[in-house]
């Protein structure tokens, strides 16, 4: 179990999303989140992916390529400063989709995808000690724990899905 970090292990912007994990068993929600998410995903035509889900944002690809790159971001993150080493450059999320194309990969492919760097990244996670969770390290020049970046992974998705369950997803 990783408790819940503490305001001061994170930036203020990123309580919106620390605040979205209302349970205290966060690895058991990632887990769950893979099998949801991923079904959610899988559920999708190739034409309702490649639509955005709302007029100029992202396409449902889109949005779940952000998902698997940030993921990605925040699981190196953590085994970064898990291993003491404590300043990582900031991740602008725009970069990460204007300089790829997750539209020409099949939802398929992407649930597969993601559900693979999720079940990478619960390994990363459940393998870190006490101490290790604690670490502190910084990225952007903002202050975050391990235990901050997993509270992160769970809330960036959760913060997600709830806009497109916003719009009938």
């Amino acid at each position: 179990m990783i408790n819940k970090p503490q305001a001061n292990e994170y930036p203020d912007y990123a309580s919106a999303y620390v605040s979205k994990v209302d349970t205290t068993n966060v690895l058991e929600l990632l887990a769950d989140l893979k099998d949801s998410t991923s079904k959610l995903f899988s559920s999708l035509t190739e034409e309702q992916a490649s639509q955005p889900y709302a007029p100029g944002k992202w396409t449902l690809k889109e949005t779940l390529g952000h998902i698997i790159d940030t993921e990605r971001v925040f699981a190196y993150r953590a085994l970064v400063f898990s291993r003491n080493n404590v300043a990582q450059p900031g991740f602008d999320q725009d970069i990460f989709i204007n300089n790829t194309d997750f539209n020409s990969c099949t939802i398929a492919d992407l649930a597969n995808e993601y559900k693979a760097v999720r079940e990478a990244t619960l390994f990363l996670y459940r393998s870190f000690s006490e101490e290790q969770l604690l670490r502190p390290g910084s990225a952007s020049g903002y202050p975050l724990t391990v235990r901050a970046v997993v509270y992160l992974t769970a809330g960036h998705e959760l913060h997600h899905l709830a806009v497109l369950k916003g719009y009938g997803y």
